[in-house]
This record gives structure tokens, sequence and C-alpha cells, in this order.
């Protein structure tokens, strides 16, 4: 015989006779009284003797049903006890988001007081890394990752593809008279390290390759390579979805009305053997729906 006897019908039980009542019972379970029935019988029948007892007091437990609930009513306070503090883990425990610090500074940050306000309670630990997320080795729930999207042991899902056009601060594009692709030479170009052949791919989609020379400015990150462009102090190649704010109210203007939109995007991933947080669901619920209002 196996001496584990079957733990939902001993759940049941428990309660029941810690209420000395299958009605109680069944509310505090939220199934029916004949449920709570069946499940005592099942268990009854595991025992081959009887667990309760009615008389006109009403519920009572039997010599046996007693000295079972003193067994197992401590077993079932633990676990109720390990739950709880599992739970209220998870609550404070933040979910852990990795971005593109130029994602993040132009995209992710204007947004999110509306996550906080939609769910308060999520408290969220963001770090930047260029290099694709390993999940397996990284502490990470979700990733914003750029590139074809062909990651793998991950789900992947598209945000918005990858739109290149030069942008200027408006003051230098008047200064320097830049009507044509042609007027680049007279500006100093501005590159992003992690973004080496953004000037590469939409000059020779212009027929204008010649245009790239040693010359010109290198910054470490492209929100230095964006904010160096706002100054007026060269022409940045920039990532039209992520400077939209920038475009909007001016501080930039997007030159020559040639936009490249390349095989590439930003992407939301998250592992594909690890399963999904709570924290992690609600996030992407809230992303997805910014993103659509974004298209729109």
């Amino acid at each position: 015989m196996n001496a584990m006897p079957p733990l939902n019908p001993l759940h049941v039980f428990e309660v029941a006779a810690r209420l000395l009542s299958f009605t109680r019972a069944a509310e505090e379970l939220r199934v029916s009284q004949p449920a709570v029935s069946r499940q005592i019988q099942t268990l009854e029948d595991y025992f081959a003797f009887r667990l309760f007892e009615r008389d006109r007091a009403g519920l009572r437990l039997t010599p046996q049903g007693e000295e079972l609930q003193r067994q197992i009513g401590p077993a079932f306070r633990i676990i109720e006890s390990a739950a709880e503090r599992l739970i209220a883990t998870g609550k404070f425990e933040p979910l852990r988001l990795r971005v593109y610090t130029t994602f993040a500074a132009k995209w992710l940050i204007e947004r999110l007081p509306s996550f906080y306000a939609a769910y308060p309670g999520v408290k969220l630990d963001i770090s930047n890394a260029v290099a694709p997320v390993d999940f397996e080795r990284d502490k990470v729930d979700l990733a914003i990752q750029f590139g074809d999207g062909k990651w793998k042991g991950v789900e992947c899902e598209l945000l918005f593809r990858d739109r290149l056009q030069p942008v200027c601060s408006p003051a230098l594009r008047k200064s320097a008279g830049l009507k044509s692709v042609d007027d680049l030479r007279k500006v100093q170009i501005l590159h992003s390290h992690y973004r080496r052949t953004d000037w590469t791919d939409w000059l020779m989609a212009n027929n204008q390759l010649d245009l790239l020379t040693e010359t010109g400015i290198t910054f470490p990150s492209s929100v230095l390579t964006y904010q160096a462009a706002t100054e007026g102090v060269g022409v940045a190649i920039g990532q039209l979805h992520l400077l939209r704010s920038e475009l909007r109210n001016g501080a930039l203007v997007a030159l020559f009305d040639r936009p490249l939109e390349r095989p590439l995007a930003h992407y939301v991933v998250w592992s594909k053997t690890r399963p999904l947080p709570r924290k992690a669901r609600s996030f992407l619920t809230w992303l997805r729906s910014r993103v659509v209002e974004f298209h729109q």
C-alpha cells in the first residue's frame, strides 16, 4: 500500500476537521458541499475507516479522525506559512528589465509614469547592456534588444523597425545650407560607436558612399551623438522612432527626406525555458499598449 494518501482529499479533510462543517469547508475552499463530501469519502476509502460522524450536536471527528488531524494540521500550517513567505517575497522582488541606454533615454523613460500608474506595486530594476542577454546566466526577466530577431533560446516580439535619416539642429541646417546630400561635405559627421554601420548603410542606399570619410567625431553612445547634433556640433544619422520627441519640438530636424528602413528592429525578448513572472506579464501588456499607441 502506498503510504502517501491523496493530497487534495487530505487538504479538504484538514479544512473540514478544523471547521467541523462541510458547508463552511466548501465556502473556504470555494467548492460545492457535495465536492467536499466526495473528497472525504475518497480519504475514508483510502484509510478504510470513518473520519467523521454526525450526532445531535452536529459533525464530529472519530478517534481516527482526531489522530489524523493532530498529525497533519501542523504540516498544513507549515505549508501555508511557507507559501505566504514566498508570495510576500515575490511581491517585493523587482522586475528585472535590460534595455539599451538610448532606448531607455529616448523612448521608455518618458512613458514609465503611465506604467507606474497602472501597476503601482511593481518595482523596476533597469540595467543597460549592448550584448544580447543570456537568460541562463543573467538575472533578467525581460530585455529590449536590437537586431534581426533571430536569437537562440528566446521568445521575441517586434516593437518597431529601424528607420534612419540624417538629423541636425535647425541652426546648423540654416548656417551650413544643408539642402542636398552632397552638402554633408560642409559639416562634421557624427558617429555612434555601437551603430557604426548606420552612415554606411544610409549613404550606400543613396549612392553617396564617397561622402563617408575618416573625418568626423565618434561618440561612445547614440545618446551623446544625438546630444551633439542637438547642440549643432554636426550631423548624426538618427533613429527616427527614438527621436520623435526631438523632431516634434524642433530640437532636431530630419534632412533630405530620404529615410531608410533596414531589416533590423527593436524587440522585447524573454526566455523560452523560464516561465514569465506575473510582473513581467504585466509589463508586456503595458508595453504592447504603448507600442500600439506609438504607431497610431
